[in-house]
């Protein structure tokens, strides 16, 4: 009699655990809320056309929108939603970075600041705009342009060239094209130790910080151009020279702003891309504020740790800034896109997120 057919068969031999891959948004629960922060420039052509068809008694309201929205909204509806301390898994890391939704994302932010820079530009050329609404609409734009450098801080730590070439576009309105040398070149290397000019020091204040931090780090850019260029035997005034690249695009799209729109923008450009890079320092005088790298035996610094940054897991101000408030990870991972960086519980975390930070 065959027996076989009564034979005990191992199942577990013959079956194999199938994975079953997640799906984008299981990788990423905030996927499509990125989206938030290139819709940023959307917001300000809304406060624009505000501005535009208004009733008179509304029109300086709209003129602050920029700022309302900025140092009022954001922050409340921070409050409300809260944090998300949530980390991709080293396996959803490499997935996310792979990804290319995200920089098409941030890339996407550029085209929509033009059009809001050139809208503002033919509502500040208007006889009926007055200097006053003309420094405030600078300052709602501003507002945009100054987040923009965090655009451009996210396309400076790229390989490609295209990338630092867009780098420079969203930097040109605030004209703070040497941010796209001396950050990934000066301030990553020298980040919180009294040699980075853009690290604030324990008990300085952001009117001693800004002076430092703005002259600071344009003598830094051009040490670190000047630098490169004589390894390649080029002087600083070539062509090749990344700065005057980056100065002369910006010094084009002002030019051609006034030479379109007449002289009557000037307050208004003036006043952007003051109010920008004041924003943005901001930023940069709260993300290492006090911290500070020791020096080993041999007096070379410590390596950069979660120690060194300080950070925040608000959802809202970190949809809008790519993370940057995940800035200890950023220090460890210079590359690493937005969508991938971690949060670490070590690392000194502030009462709020940058957006509540900036409030008086």
């Amino acid at each position: 009699m065959d027996t076989t057919m009564n034979a005990p068969v191992n199942v577990s031999q013959e079956l194999t655990p199938v994975s079953i891959p997640k799906s984008k948004t299981e990788l990423d629960r905030k996927r499509y809320l990125w989206a938030i922060s290139p819709a940023l420039p959307v917001i300000g052509i809304g406060i624009l056309a505000g501005y535009q068809f208004a009733p008179r008694p509304l029109k300086k309201i709209f003129a602050l929108g920029g700022p309302i929205v900025l140092h009022i909204v954001i922050p409340t509806i921070d409050t409300i939603i809260g944090k998300d301390a949530n980390n991709p898994s080293d396996e959803d890391i490499k997935l996310l970075e792979k990804d290319p939704y995200y920089s098409r994302l941030v890339k996407s932010f550029i085209p929509l600041q033009y059009a809001a820079n050139l809208y503002a530009c033919y509502l500040t050329s208007r006889k009926e705009t007055s200097f006053l609404d003309k420094i405030l609409l600078g300052v709602s734009m501003g507002a945009i342009n100054g987040i923009a450098i965090n655009t451009a801080h996210e396309l400076s730590h790229k390989h490609d060239r295209v990338d630092h070439i867009l780098s420079h576009l969203a930097l040109v309105p605030t004209g703070y094209n040497h941010f796209r040398v001396e950050h990934p070149y000066g301030h990553h290397k020298r980040a919180a130790t009294p040699e980075d000019p853009a690290s604030s020091q324990m008990g300085e204040t952001f009117y001693e910080f800004w002076p430092r931090t703005v002259i600071g780090s344009l003598k830094s850019a051009i040490e670190i151009e000047t630098n490169r260029l004589k390894r390649k035997g080029k002087e600083f005034w070539s062509t090749e020279n990344e700065l005057l690249q980056g100065w002369g695009m910006s010094a084009a799209f002002h030019g051609s702003m006034v030479g379109l729109f007449g002289k009557g923008v000037i307050p208004y450009l003036a006043t952007q891309a003051f109010y920008g890079i004041s924003l943005f320092e901001i930023i940069n005088y709260i993300e290492h504020y006090g911290l500070k790298r020791q020096k080993d035996a041999n007096g070379k610094y410590q390596r950069t740790m979660p120690e060194h940054s300080w950070n925040n897991n608000n959802i809202v101000t970190n949809l809008f800034l790519y993370q940057l408030q995940r800035h200890s990870d950023h220090h460890a991972y210079p590359t690493r896109p937005f969508q991938a960086l971690r949060h670490f519980d070590e690392a000194p975390e502030l009462p709020s997120g940058y957006a509540s930070m900036l409030l008086p």
